[in-house]
């Protein structure tokens, strides 16, 4: 029986082949096409996407993939001389160094467009030297297997163990955050497959290589001793002007969708509270999201990686984002004691598709019935394109966590799994007197953000010392001239955002929601 290790090993050098099939294809075809001026130029056959980067880097990853073929297709056989070992070990390293100067040229192509405009051949190459690289680097630690790959190495430690995994599931979990894992052929499901396959693996490594055998049936969330995220509020908020809440059991799809055909007013369907929306989740049951253990699980160990917004909001000069694993995201920014201080630097991961990256994760929740109704279509433009599902986004992060003033294009259900949130929403009709910011002076567009903030304004954090007296006075005459609504979401809440309407979101609490967007 083929072992975890062994389908991995088929799997890389079956990636491998495969990229050097296409660019062989994709090099051939280029060469008919200049010797045949006559010849039309046919669309890109299937596999072929990184064909328009160019010849020279078609090449150059035709000879990584040629290498990591040649290697994988000789794992296992002992090289005759120590000179022949040496010239392997040299190929390794070349080829790797290679593979990192074409990870270093796609990436630099991203920063030339808008990520929507980004043409797919950079986004494929990236993604294809991720899987070479990560291939060269799951057979460099099979120096630690009998026999070793390279004869006469020394063992390496526990912590030069650890550390080659973290740079494999490092390698592609970069090609899923920067270039979104693309490709055809292989893609995101060659990089889901691989990362089962390497857990599974190194699991067995692990309880194999222990002294000590443990057999259990329990999970550690199980435990009546595994901690929960803490429930601490620092401050919160007073809700003014309630939205309307109502029962999931007592909203039936039809009646929902009447919710959202016969607004009362000129603003459109009106925000809605639907309650005990994920009473049959496994995220707030068997699979429970509130258990640091749980989430650590399920992101192998808490070693794949996670882009963090760093900082109170993203409005503020000294916001700036990094990617962490997701084990340290939790000890710096969830779990430690100072997460819960209103001075501590915030850390939050913010509108990302963590359950496309982790599908795992996605098991644990339940889509709402409510995103498949038909909402009626903004008056105004910059509508959102039409999608033919909803738009899935997490929202994890300490209490204190900040989402300005701001307008999505598409409905919303943001559905709280765990802790709770303040949210204020004013109608599109309140536009005028929330100041929107328009085109910063780096030239992006932040025509849905409102300049006014609403923390501040109503005393519930500190103002900065640079804002001008008289016109922050001015903006705070605006906005609270405004109508607005407002609510306490909690566990098990979801609330209806209606496309176009001003909402302002604030973690009072640990929380980890998920939103559903949708037209």
């Amino acid at each position: 029986m083929s072992t975890a290790h062994d389908k991995l090993r088929e799997a890389c050098l079956s990636a491998a082949t495969e990229i050097l099939t296409e660019c062989t294809e994709i090099l051939a075809s280029d060469q008919t096409i200049q010797n045949d001026s006559a010849q039309p130029k046919l669309d890109r056959k299937e596999g072929h996407e990184v064909a328009d980067c160019g010849d020279a880097l078609v090449q150059l990853l035709a000879r990584q993939a040629s290498v990591v073929r040649d290697i994988f297709s000789h794992d296992g056989k002992h090289p005759d001389s120590s000179a022949d070992d040496k010239k392997q070990a040299a190929r390794l390293h070349l080829a790797r160094k290679r593979l990192d100067d074409l990870l270093a040229t796609a990436y630099a192509r991203f920063y030339a467009y808008l990520y929507s405009a980004l043409p797919l051949c950079w986004r494929v190459l990236y993604t294809d030297a991720s899987i070479l690289k990560f291939s060269l680097l799951f057979l460099s630690q099979q120096q630690s297997q009998s026999p070793p790959l390279l004869p006469g190495a020394p063992a390496p430690s526990e912590e030069d163990k650890n550390q080659a995994l973290d740079e494999m599931i490092k390698t592609l979990d970069m090609a899923i955050i920067l270039a979104g894992a693309a490709g055809t052929i292989r893609g995101r499901a060659w990089i889901d497959a691989a990362f089962d396959l390497l857990e599974e693996a190194s699991q067995s490594q692990s309880s194999s290589s222990s002294s000590t055998r443990h057999s259990t049936t329990t999970p550690p969330w199980e435990s009546s001793s595994s901690p929960s995220f803490s429930p601490h509020e620092p401050f919160t908020p007073p809700v003014t002007h309630p939205i309307r809440r109502i029962p999931s059991s007592c909203l039936s799809l039809s009646a929902f969708q009447s919710h959202l055909d016969t607004p009362s007013g000129p603003s459109g369907p009106e925000p809605l509270i639907i309650t005990n929306l994920t009473s049959t989740w496994p995220a707030a049951t068997t699979n429970p999201w509130h258990k640091p253990s749980y989430l650590l699980s399920r992101t192998f160990s808490g070693r794949r990686l996670v882009p963090i917004e760093i900082g109170r909001s993203y409005t503020d000069a000294n916001w700036t984002q990094r990617i962490l694993p997701f084990h340290t995201f939790l000890s710096q920014y969830i779990t430690s004691s100072s997460s819960s201080s209103s001075s501590s630097e915030k850390g939050y991961l913010a509108q990302y598709s963590l359950l496309a990256q982790l599908p795992q994760l996605r098991k644990d929740i339940l889509i709402p019935d409510y995103v498949y109704t038909t909402p009626p279509p903004k008056m105004e433009e910059g509508e959102g394109m039409e999608l033919d599902e909803p738009i899935i986004n997490a929202w994890f992060g300490p209490a204190g966590t900040i989402t300005p003033l701001h307008t999505d294009v598409w409905h919303n259900i943001l559905v709280m799994v765990v802790g709770r949130k303040y949210v204020r929403l004013y109608a599109p009709g309140e536009t005028e007197r929330l100041k929107p910011m328009g085109r910063t002076e780096g030239g992006v567009e932040m025509g849905n953000t409102s300049s006014v903030d609403v923390g501040r304004v109503e005393g519930w954090d500190c103002k900065e010392e640079e804002e001008g007296e008289g016109e922050e006075k001015g903006e705070e005459d605006d906005i609270k001239q405004a109508e607005f609504v407002d609510c306490i979401l909690e566990d098990g809440d979801g609330l209806y955002i209606p496309a176009g309407w001003w909402h302002y979101v604030r973690g009072l609490s640990v929380s980890f929601g998920v939103s559903f967007w949708w037209n």
